[in-house]
């Protein structure tokens, strides 16, 4: 993700924050935390654009380390939102926007997932509702249908705009244990008949959480009744990034700075 995003702003002045030792890249000091890292590095950068989990509250710490005027993306209050699958899915129920609920897989099974997780790490699908939910973890009906997710571009100039529609390669093991691919990214484009559901679903999420900045993407799974039933948020750059510039015929990280630099700060 990073990759993709520098490779978009080649001509631009960037300073690209790696691990010490990887080349082309500038790395904390020792004993320097990733929070006081990057706290120094927007004092000298006129703006910063992070690729972190949210998960553990790094993409919020990081968050909060850097001016407000400086960060690209997604404030505090929205990634803490996003962080928790049980809150976001609340705050988007009480909004009206679809969330799984019982019904929507013939089978009646359910999922189990980490409240505070990244992608499908240490998600079980089951035959039904937990008899006991493990501390920290959330529980959900499965829904049944395409596995996909929306890239959108947020600011508060142009509102939200729907940039793609990308599939998430999601399997199921014989276990239970689901496990997910790298996405395809622009599968369903903007002369699909889909689309204008798709741009007022991604309208409708952002703005249930006002917060939503700069790249955003939401999973989604495409119910053969239902529709679109949101599975969660992420408030950052999503792998479906990579490759997004190339299927799109144009570089879309340097579309999002340029989001970034036309709102007011």
């Amino acid at each position: 993700m990073r990759a993709a995003i520098v490779a978009d702003l080649h001509d631009a002045a960037v300073t690209v924050a790696g691990l010490p030792g990887e080349p082309g890249c500038t790395a904390a000091l020792p004993g320097e935390t990733p929070a006081a890292f990057v706290a120094r590095q927007a004092a000298l950068h006129d703006a910063v654009w992070v690729t972190a989990p949210e998960t553990g509250g790094l993409l919020h710490s990081l968050c909060n380390a850097v001016p407000p005027a400086r960060w690209i993306g997604c404030d505090a209050e929205a990634i803490a939102q996003a962080s928790s699958k049980h809150r976001t899915q609340a705050v988007l129920a009480a909004a009206g926007v679809p969330v799984p609920r019982p019904g929507l897989d013939a089978a009646g099974r359910w999922v189990c997932k980490p409240d505070d997780g990244a992608g499908s790490v240490a998600t079980q699908v089951l035959p039904g509702p937990p008899a006991v939910l493990p501390p920290g973890h959330h529980a959900e009906p499965w829904v049944e249908g395409e596995a996909m997710s929306l890239s959108l571009q947020v600011t508060a100039a142009r509102g939200t705009v729907l940039l793609s529609v990308n599939r998430l390669q999601v399997r199921v093991a014989t276990d239970g244990t689901v496990l997910c691919d790298w996405p395809q990214p622009a599968v369903w484009r903007a002369g699909d008949a889909r689309w204008p559901v798709l741009q007022r679903l991604a309208a409708q999420v952002a703005a249930a959480m006002p917060g939503l900045r700069g790249f955003v993407g939401i999973d989604f799974v495409w119910h053969p009744v239902a529709g679109p039933v949101v599975i969660e948020v992420n408030p950052r750059a999503t792998s479906a990034l990579v490759g997004l510039s190339a299927a799109l015929g144009r570089p879309v990280a340097r579309e999002i700075v340029q989001g970034w630099a036309d709102d007011p700060h």
